[in-house]
């Protein structure tokens, strides 16, 4: 049975990591004074001073590991005789993942007999933390790492997952959506509530015209299509408490068994998303499929 592993772009909370004896690749940002920071799942993070720092014009940025990153975290397990099951985020988000196949071919070479299966959550915060924690708690009841994997090859098919940003120019910055898809919905008051596609990258499901009716939009789907009220969750907000208790308060009204999570977006994630962004995960019987891509 293999040590299970994720990344802190999975965004579990630290105190349900530690809880469920979960070791985690931090990985990195820098936001001011070209000072390289690593995401520690909230511990001791200063998510006011990340967010203060950006809504004051400050342009975040995030960067990929590289091989020898990967060696050094991985190393000691393979040392200690241990295989590593890494339910990694989404691979179409970054190409640090070329960097874990140099390292993970190099520590072959070291470690023949070791191995480290890598398994592509295709999402990235809360969508890939629900299934590193429903995995961590199965794997807790003794399951080897073969069920561990049919067990999440279905469970990711059925990530709900949907959010909105409320400054469409952080997500042009990041190539997710053209300059000019970006200035025309910010003329039009457009609000587009956008999910995972199938290969883990980000698209457009609809549109909203306007904040209200997009958190009303979100909300319906969690309404709607949750259909596992044993799973948490989730409601994610990056610097817009208020409106994320707003938006939990309208899933709850009509969900009351929903086990509810409120959480921060993180800071690597937010340097994407910018401030304002909201979101809703949760499990259902399906995961979306977007109507459009930009």
């Amino acid at each position: 049975m293999s040590v299970l592993i994720c990344d802190s772009n999975c965004e579990l909370w630290y105190t349900y990591a530690e809880e469920l004896g979960l070791d985690y690749i931090s990985m990195p940002y820098i936001y001011r004074d070209e000072e390289q920071c690593y995401y520690d799942l909230g511990k001791n993070t200063d998510f006011k001073a990340f967010y203060s720092a950006v809504r004051g014009g400050v342009v975040p940025r995030t960067m990929a590991l590289n091989p020898e990153d990967y060696k050094d975290f991985l190393r000691p397990y393979f040392a200690r005789g241990e295989d590593v099951l890494y339910l990694s985020f989404a691979h179409a988000m970054s190409g640090t993942f070329g960097s874990l196949d140099v390292a993970l071919k190099e520590l072959k070479e070291e470690f023949p007999e070791r191995k480290c299966t890598v398994f592509d959550t295709k999402a990235i915060s809360l969508g890939a933390g629900l299934q590193v924690e429903a995995a961590a708690r199965l794997k807790q009841t003794g399951a080897s790492d073969e069920e561990l994997l049919a067990f999440l090859h279905d469970f990711r098919d059925r990530l709900g997952c949907y959010f909105e940003v409320d400054d469409l120019m952080h997500l042009k910055r990041g190539g997710r959506l053209s300059a000019a898809a970006a200035v025309a919905g910010t003329m039009l008051g457009l609000k587009p509530i956008l999910t995972f596609n199938e290969e883990g990258g980000l698209s457009v499901y609809e549109k909203a015209m306007g904040r209200k009716k997009a958190m009303r939009m979100l909300a319906e789907h969690c309404i709607n299509e949750m259909t596992a009220p044993e799973y948490p969750v989730y409601v994610l907000d990056a610097d817009c408490v208020e409106e994320g208790d707003k938006l939990a308060a309208l899933i709850r009204e009509k969900r009351p068994e929903a086990q509810i999570r409120r959480q921060t977006v993180g800071p690597v994630i937010g340097s994407h998303c910018g401030p304002g962004t909201l979101a809703v995960l949760f499990i259902g019987d399906k995961r979306p499929i977007p109507l459009k891509a930009e």
